[in-house]
């Protein structure tokens, strides 16, 4: 019931702790008038009028109120921000269970959801419309608790967007779209999410604000995976409140679609208002330049590029472009967060010669390198040195990801664990297996060019000698399963089994709890029903993860069931 903490989105995974920040800002309740747990998200926003009052009075440097809302909240001092005349709207909540975990029971729309945060004093959008396929299906809907909000079927739904758009320029707050979703919460619970976003939501953007400039030059920038991509320079032009100089073109097919050359003059978008892109040649270079083709060797290490599909790729795992980036990115703050080890410091031990891949980083002498160089000093190499040796300790959840292998994010590496592909070798010998693609198409999440393109990056022999000598310096490699409780009077009965929890339970709470029977007892948890879960341990008001266990054949096993089970290994043992 009162706020206990607010975070920025960040990368999805670790964001910005900025709650005394929005304890300044007045639509922000911080207590609410009932002992509810539910997370709540929403957006800040500066609007217009407030922004141009700011600008008339000579507080603001920043082109837009997106730039100063976003810049505004992640300062240090909060009275800094109580300064800015910030508001917020809410757009979802998740109910939670006393453990934290997101409760399967509750709400069965969206609308009720809404109703219920303006109950409990949250800021809605006042644009909001609600479609259905029948118009009987409205009577059964809740009274809406804004009065603007409009309701229709599914032959409305283009008036609406073309009224919202329209409107776009009158409102008080800058959108760059409208985001559909899906009312019904169970349907939304069996689409689920892909590792970047729900499946249960869309955006329909507006068209893009575009400003007229010339190409000056078009260069090729080579990414860590080897990826080559055509950048164009432009000359500076302002579009939607900043600057755009740089635009990229993605592959050789885009640039080909534009039949683009140097010293066109073109119009340039701010697509959603953030990324820009070239959207159309408006006149042809009075020099008759040829259209743009992407070079034949890389710019980086003079190799012979190769086409994959739409894209080009320099195919040497030694090209300089890609060792600079993997190592950075290994190095990230969101990677291997090796303290004291930025990019300064890979750079001038790449331009040293000692750093030449991942491996070296725990393979240089540091004090041989380093000292007697400008700004490292005794202490600060030290530092460095603790910072290397502390990572060899990272997980091999982190250290999964940090590779770089293509497809394999934080959320990818996760779903392979919990799929039982706790360490590296098992992930080598999939790879090495005749239908390994298929194998991990059964793990939600992973389709059929994820899958192939993981098991093509584990049958390189570049990455596995990267990996065979990160593992030669320490890195572990290998998830390690939480160990049993010391002395417990368990056996192994759930030895080999895959569970699964959902609903809500008399003698288990948190859930979690009975989960950790499971683990006692030799078995493994995941939080999705996989075709490898071979149990589902269903509660009261058991939601989609029950209907898709019935489904594939998952063994459904009631609370009773269970407590039976656990009671029969504990007295084996007694």
């Amino acid at each position: 019931g009162s706020l206990q903490r607010a975070v920025t989105r960040g990368n999805g995974y670790i964001g910005n702790d900025v709650t005394e920040n929005i304890r300044t800002i007045g639509s922000v309740p911080l207590r609410l008038p009932e002992s509810v747990n539910l997370a709540v998200r929403g957006e800040i926003y500066l609007p217009k009028d407030r922004f141009e009052r700011m600008k008339g009075q000579n507080e603001t440097e920043y082109a837009n109120p997106r730039n100063l809302a976003a810049g505004t909240i992640r300062r240090i001092r909060s009275s800094e921000v109580a300064a800015v005349p910030l508001t917020i709207f809410v757009y979802e909540a998740y109910l939670l269970e006393d453990d934290g975990e997101p409760s399967e029971s509750g709400y069965m729309n969206h609308v009720e959801i809404l109703k219920y945060l303006h109950t409990l004093g949250f800021r809605l959008n006042p644009s909001l419309g609600v479609f259905v396929h029948d118009r009987s299906v409205l009577q059964a809907l809740p009274e809406f608790p804004v009065p603007t909000w409009t309701a229709g079927t599914f032959d409305e739904l283009d008036d609406f967007i073309r009224r919202e758009t329209s409107r776009r320029g009158q409102l008080d707050y800058e959108i760059d779209g409208l985001v559909v979703k899906v009312n019904e919460i169970p349907v939304r619970r069996e689409l689920g999410f892909t590792g970047h976003h729900p499946r249960w939501a869309m955006a329909y953007k507006f068209e893009a604000p575009q400003g007229e400039t010339v190409v000056r030059s078009i260069d090729v920038q080579v990414g860590r995976t080897g990826r080559i991509t055509p950048v164009a320079r432009v000359e500076p032009v302002l579009i939607g409140g900043s600057t755009v100089s740089n635009v990229t073109l993605h592959n050789q097919d885009y640039v080909d679609l534009l039949e683009l050359s140097v010293g066109d003059s073109v119009a340039v978008s701010k697509r959603g208002d953030v990324i820009p892109a070239v959207e159309k040649v408006l006149d042809k270079n009075p020099d008759g330049t040829p259209g743009w083709r992407m070079p034949e060797t890389c710019p980086s290490c003079g190799q012979s590029l190769q086409l994959r599909g739409a894209h080009t790729f320099c195919v040497n795992p030694h090209c300089p472009a890609q060792v600079r980036g993997r190592i950075y990115f290994f190095i990230g703050r969101n990677q291997m967060d090796i303290e004291n080890f930025g990019p300064e410091t890979a750079a001038l031990l790449m331009e040293k010669g000692v750093l030449k891949d991942l491996p070296d980083i725990y393979n240089t002498d540091y004090d041989a390198v380093l000292t007697g160089e400008p700004g490292f000093g005794e202490k600060k190499i030290r530092k460095i040195k603790e910072g290397v040796e502390k990572s060899r300790q990272q997980p091999f959840h982190v250290v999964l990801p940090s590779l770089g292998i293509p497809d394999i994010g934080k959320k990818a590496a996760e779903l392979l664990i919990e799929a039982g592909y706790r360490d590296i070798d098992t992930l080598i010998s999939l790879a090495e297996s005749e239908n390994g693609p298929e194998q991990l198409t059964q793990i939600a999440g992973f389709g059929k060019k994820t899958a192939q393109s993981i098991v093509e990056a584990l049958q390189d022999p570049a990455v596995r000698e990267r990996i065979e000598a990160l593992r030669a310096a320490g890195l572990n490699f290998r998830e390690e399963a939480e160990e049993k409780e010391e002395n417990a009077d368990f056996d192994d009965v759930f030895a080999g089994q895959v569970w699964c929890v959902t609903g809500s339970f008399e003698h288990f709470k948190p859930r979690t709890a009975a989960m950790d029977e499971v683990k006692r007892r030799g078995g493994r948890v995941v939080s999705t029903i996989t075709g490898k879960t071979t149990h589902l341990l269903a509660g009261e008001g058991a939601g989609s993860k029950l209907a898709k266990a019935q489904k594939q054949g998952t063994i459904v096993v009631s609370e009773q069931e269970f407590l039976e089970m656990c009671r029969d290994s504990s007295e084996k043992n007694s």
